[in-house]
């Protein structure tokens, strides 16, 4: 598990518009990365239009917003296209950074257990340190938590 403090592991994924973000090419600007389970959901969507509605504080703080699940390149231009989302959702289809991040665990609902994204945010600061962690994460106080993060 990823800890406030610690270095954010590094990772490379491809966009919902076809190309590469890495971490380490957002040296010197502070990261809201944020899991979430899958695209088009009720909580994932609810979750990327309050950050879409609080659009204009989060470029005052000068951040750069990246969505994570494991859904695939054209899922997400599909969501961020139906939802008008203004900032960038990654690929992460092996799950590999969610693991990096202790984001990928077991789950259940309705029942049954199964493997999946814990709902997951953490501000990285522009030294490349996660700042913040949240954890367990409430689709509808995402946006104002991050941004009470951002503006310490």
């Amino acid at each position: 598990m990823v800890t406030e403090g610690q270095p954010a592991p590094e990772f490379t994924l491809t966009s919902d518009s076809g190309d590469e973000v890495s971490l380490e090419s957002l040296r010197g600007k502070p990261v809201v990365l944020y899991f979430y389970p899958k695209d088009d959901t009720p909580g994932c969507t609810a979750q990327a239009c309050g950050i879409r509605d609080a659009w204009d504080d989060f470029e005052k703080a000068g951040a750069v917003v990246l969505g994570v699940s494991p859904d695939g390149e054209a899922s997400h231009e599909k969501f961020k296209t139906k939802y008008d989302l203004p900032f960038t959702l990654l690929a992460d289809t092996d799950h590999a950074v969610a693991d990096a991040y202790g984001v990928w665990g077991e789950k259940s609902y309705a029942g049954k257990t199964y493997m999946g994204v814990k709902r997951s945010t953490f501000v990285i600061g522009a030294d490349g340190n996660v700042v913040r962690a949240f954890h367990n994460v409430k689709p509808a106080e995402h946006a104002d938590q991050v941004l009470e993060a951002l503006s310490n």
